[in-house]
């Protein structure tokens, strides 16, 4: 269906007239915060958080703090409002999708920059985040969208998307230290191949972004699927019985689209509880009907749930408990 220009332009005149939430960031009013591939981490009664700075992405990552998931102060990070700066890390570019975690007395920031991934360390969630030795972990190939998992046992894993042949979801178990991964231990776990996961039909699928959880012995891993540029961006998940897989696709995947959501582009996000113990996943969305970017930082609420038919639980969101948190 083709619009007059000046049609298009009354459509966006009355939803940002009607719509506060889309006031931009960098524009020093209240208004939608826009993080792409967001994460939030929760630590000592803060929320914190972080993701791809759109439009700006060369600089590193910012940090907002919230103490109730739905008002925001920031940019807060302690290098200018930034928790990792170029300048104290690895890369020049392209900083995406960090994820921050808590281990043995230290905050650490799993990051991808110029298609790489490094791992940086601070004392603070505020940072800054810094590497002794600015290096990538290393790999044969670009790699994007870290996810650090630590298993009850204290074995480390690195989920990733390696770049080839498609956006595909790797895992290997990781060295002690962080400092890269055991080779012997990789394995690919999910490419895009289900009607959902491209619908564009792309010659170049896309599965990323993933997160893992681990709930009654099993492993949880959500990732989304379709180009990010694509509507139907969206959010599904597989379950191993070991972090190593196999991994099996769920059926009732997609859990997070625009057919239940409502708005365009939804995914590649993380899970975080908030302090009562509830279950909240993290993502982004188009910035409106029309126009991909900036991305919106969305919140919704999920949980896991018995499966009616037996077998493994589900995991499910409520679309009624979407919302965009907003800087106060």
């Amino acid at each position: 269906m083709k619009f007059s220009a000046i049609r298009i332009y009354a459509f966006l005149l009355a939803l940002c007239c009607c719509t506060s939430t889309l006031q931009a960031q960098d524009s020093g009013q209240e208004g939608i915060i826009n993080l792409a591939d967001p994460t939030v981490f929760y630590h000592e009664g803060t929320y914190y958080l972080y993701g791809t700075v759109e439009g700006n992405a060369n600089q590193g990552f910012e940090a907002y703090t919230s103490k109730d998931l739905k008002s925001w102060e920031g940019p807060k990070g302690a290098r200018d409002g930034f928790a990792l700066h170029r300048q104290d890390a690895y890369g020049t570019k392209g900083f995406w999708a960090p994820q921050v975690f808590y281990h043995q007395g230290k905050f650490y920031m799993a990051y991808t920059a110029n298609e790489n991934i490094a791992i940086a360390e601070s004392n603070s969630p505020l940072g800054p985040f810094a590497q002794q030795v600015k290096e990538p972990l290393a790999a044969p190939v670009k790699q994007i969208d870290p996810f650090v998992f630590v298993d009850d046992d204290g074995k480390k894993y690195l989920y990733h998307v390696r770049l080839q042949d498609g956006n595909r979801i790797y895992v290997a178990e990781m060295k002690d230290n962080f400092s890269g991964i055991k080779e012997e231990t990789l394995r690919e776990v999910i490419a895009a191949q289900e009607p959902w996961e491209n619908t564009a039909k792309a010659s170049w699928p896309v599965a990323e972004g993933p997160t893992v959880l681990k709930h009654n012995g099993l492993y949880y891993m959500t990732y989304s699927a379709n180009d990010f540029r694509n509507p139907d961006y969206a959010v599904g998940y597989a379950i191993g019985r070991s972090p190593l897989g196999p991994w099996v696709k769920q059926k009732d995947s997609p859990i997070i689209s625009t057919k239940n959501i409502g708005v365009n582009g939804t995914g590649h996000g993380d899970f975080v509880k908030d302090k009562r113990g509830n279950l909240i996943y993290v993502f982004h969305t188009h910035q409106s009907d029309t126009t991909v970017g900036p991305r919106k930082t969305a919140l919704v609420n999920a949980r896991f749930f018995k499966n009616p038919n037996g077998g493994e639980d589900r995991i499910t969101v409520d679309p009624k408990s979407f919302f965009y948190p907003k800087v106060r």
